[in-house]
């Protein structure tokens, strides 16, 4: 089977999710079954809110049984070397660092595919990367990444993938734009996370803040 872009780019993606989603399994002392349906879950959230969104169905992961495999491969990989892991939690989230890179560009690869407009592309890469965690963080009981300050995970996404078209409306081959832009949300995330950036919030009262508490 000739592999697209796209094709390449889910695959990658997957199997960076589905490593994340296993690992904050084990973290969270899942059973074996749990293990794999966090991967699972986490591999192909946001890709299956894509596809529903735009119409493409089958979704993905029912039309591809690469995928499947990629997933099953990436949480045996880390139930193998899980006892070798001692960084586990910078685990979890460098491979979803990886893993929201690789997305966005699958989503807007998506989107260019089936000619949608720039908005729309970046929003396809949005979801695409960060529906997967939200899905797995609610499933484990933690206040979802997405949709709380805790940390800048979306903003990352979409800022990343907004360079994309930056980059091609400056005459940047697809060759260094496609990895460039990965590169570019990894770094966003990567460096606010250590950072310790944060979105302001406003309470009920109108007051905003950028700490939590304050």
């Amino acid at each position: 089977m000739e592999l697209s872009l796209f094709n390449i780019l889910d695959l990658l993606g997957t199997l960076a999710f589905a490593v994340s989603g296993a690992s904050l399994a084990i973290k969270k002392q899942f059973d074996l079954f749990g293990v794999f349906v966090l991967a699972f879950v986490t591999a192909i959230g946001g890709g299956t809110v894509r596809d529903m969104l735009i119409g493409s169905t089958p979704v993905e992961w029912m039309d591809n049984s690469l995928l499947i495999i990629t997933i099953a491969a990436g949480a045996g990989f880390t139930l193998l070397f899980n006892p070798y892991i001692n960084k586990l939690g910078y685990i979890v989230y460098l491979f979803d660092a990886i893993g929201l890179g690789l997305f966005t560009m699958a989503g807007i690869q998506k989107g260019l595919n089936m000619e949608l407009n720039i908005f729309i592309c970046i929003s396809l890469g949005t979801i695409s990367a960060t529906f997967g965690g939200l899905l797995r963080d609610i499933i484990t009981g933690d206040k979802p990444m997405l949709l709380t300050r805790k940390e800048i995970y979306a903003i990352a996404s979409a800022l990343g993938g907004g360079s994309y078209f930056v980059l091609d409306a400056m005459g940047l081959p697809s060759e260094i734009n496609v990895p460039l832009t990965i590169a570019i949300v990894f770094l966003i995330r990567h460096i606010t996370y250590r950072l310790g950036v944060k979105l302001p919030s406003v309470d009920e009262n109108g007051k905003w803040s950028v700490r939590e508490g304050e």
